[in-house]
């Protein structure tokens, strides 16, 4: 039996965790083996990465490209290591974000030609993409307002990019959504947190666990 590939994407401050918790909940209260990870990381290499990306002094003045290059790595192993293993297995991986961050925060928002992403995505990932992909849409004031009010300003190096920055990601983030309309589900991201949750749910359980 094979199992099922769910990623969530979208904006700083979405609620991408909340939703991912709460699908994880509701799946195994159904008696489904959950995995449940996250981009960069989900390997201890991931992590290691991930920490580099994201907080390392090391990581300042990171070129776009070498930024693209970090997060591709740190795919190949999640999905070679953990992804890939548990959906041969049956389970149900659940990821918050995966190849579609790539396209957008890099693609799109640094301006790398999107071929050349679209290239090192498919080799990062081989044959393993996502059954469905949730993207919460949020206007990134108020994410990055949410980001503030949770981080006590201690702000990680992606989250210090300028508007614009945020405002270029979720217009790619509509943008290949409509290139894709069968694997996105494209959710108001001003909604309450029970109001997505039970959209969220209406999906999953029609389209996908009856196969």
């Amino acid at each position: 039996m094979t199992g099922l590939f769910i990623t969530f994407e979208g904006g700083e401050g979405c609620g991408k965790s909340t939703q991912i918790a709460a699908l994880k909940a509701r799946l195994e209260a159904m008696g489904k083996t959950v995995v449940q990870t996250r981009e960069p990381g989900g390997t201890a290499l991931g992590e290691s990465v991930r920490n580099l990306l994201q907080y390392d002094d090391a990581g300042q003045g990171m070129s776009p490209e070498a930024e693209l290059l970090l997060f591709a790595a740190s795919r190949a192993q999640h999905v070679r290591e953990l992804i890939a293993p548990a959906i041969a297995e049956g389970q149900i991986v659940l990821c918050d974000r995966f190849l579609d961050s790539t396209t957008v925060y890099q693609g799109v928002a640094r301006a790398i030609d999107s071929k050349k992403v679209d290239t090192i995505n498919q080799f990062a990932i081989g044959d393993t993409n996502p059954d469905l992909t949730i993207l919460i849409d949020l206007p990134p004031e108020i994410g990055l307002a949410r980001v503030h009010a949770r981080s006590d300003g201690q702000l990680d190096r992606m989250e210090k990019e300028a508007i614009g920055f945020f405002q270029a990601v979720r217009q790619g983030y509509l943008d290949l959504a409509k290139s894709e309309p069968k694997r996105f589900l494209v959710l108001d991201g001003s909604q309450s947190v029970e109001e997505l949750e039970t959209q969220i749910w209406q999906k999953v359980e029609a389209t996908l666990l009856p196969l």
